[in-house]
């Protein structure tokens, strides 16, 4: 088991997150910001006064948006639907924490453990702007490598169609992440977040606010200009499927590269 430091059994990484766009057309931007590592049994519960500025509710980390289950619960019965039995294992996540009243992730991880403390799967969560969500597991790889087809819509700029290519790390004091997403032989897209961590508490995340004021609001800001530019650029909308809230089997099971 990994036991994350600090008082709040946590882990502050101050990221740069960059995206390249090389189809149909090439556009490349980055922003900085955070992201909490935390155990699902242990997450953490800020003083009062620091609440406004991190909170881990249910309903922003569950497809069903229900405080009835924990995120932890929901996540073991989509193992178990798959045949995988978590158990007592550890759960680390990546993500964002609601600060300010507003949260978007666009990227969830989850490395998942057994009772052993071995490897279970790593659990990719990606979100789109029109409030969806869907999960792709994929099993253990010691580089963090795994590949699927892509199942959900993000961008309205590319089709559903294409394949992932992820190298997902569970991080330690540096964070490492890409995804990539190949269409008809060409790399389309890629994204990687890079970051450095440090112990969570009361000093490190009023300092990381401080130098990111206002992070959760600005991954939207961010996602919505650039979306913005490339309509205003002349490339075409894809249109959207029916649904593009959470599928109904939310994990999809995938093979390693």
């Amino acid at each position: 088991m990994t036991t994350l430091p600090g008082p709040w059994g946590a882990v502050l990484y101050d990221t740069t997150t960059t995206h390249v766009r090389t189809a149909p057309r090439r556009r490349t931007f980055r922003h900085r910001g955070y992201l909490w590592l935390v155990d699902l049994d242990r997450l953490p519960v800020l003083p009062a006064p620091l609440r406004p500025l991190a909170r881990f509710l249910p309903p922003d980390h569950t497809l069903t948006r229900t405080p009835a289950l924990t995120v932890r619960q929901e996540l073991a019965r989509q193992l178990a639907d798959r045949g995988l039995r978590l158990g007592r294992g550890q759960v680390l996540m990546l993500t964002q924490a609601r600060s300010l009243g507003h949260l978007f992730n666009p990227l969830t991880v989850y490395w998942c453990h057994d009772e052993t403390g071995r490897p279970l799967c790593t659990v990719a969560e990606v979100h789109n702007t029109y409030g969806g969500r869907y999960r792709y597991l994929l099993p253990p790889d010691p580089r963090g490598r795994g590949e699927c087809a892509k199942e959900f819509p993000v961008s309205p700029f590319f089709p559903l169609d294409g394949r992932y290519r992820m190298v997902l790390p569970e991080p330690g004091p540096r964070l490492r992440l890409t995804v990539h997403l190949d269409r008809e032989g060409t790399r389309a897209f890629t994204a990687t977040v890079h970051g450095t961590g440090r112990p969570a508490s009361p000093a490190a995340l009023l300092r990381t606010v401080l130098t990111h004021p206002f992070a959760t609001w600005a991954v939207s800001a961010h996602i919505r200009y650039q979306g913005i530019r490339l309509w205003l650029s002349g490339l075409p909308v894809h249109p959207r499927p029916g649904s593009c809230r959470s599928d109904p089997k939310p994990v999809e099971e995938v093979p390693t590269s």
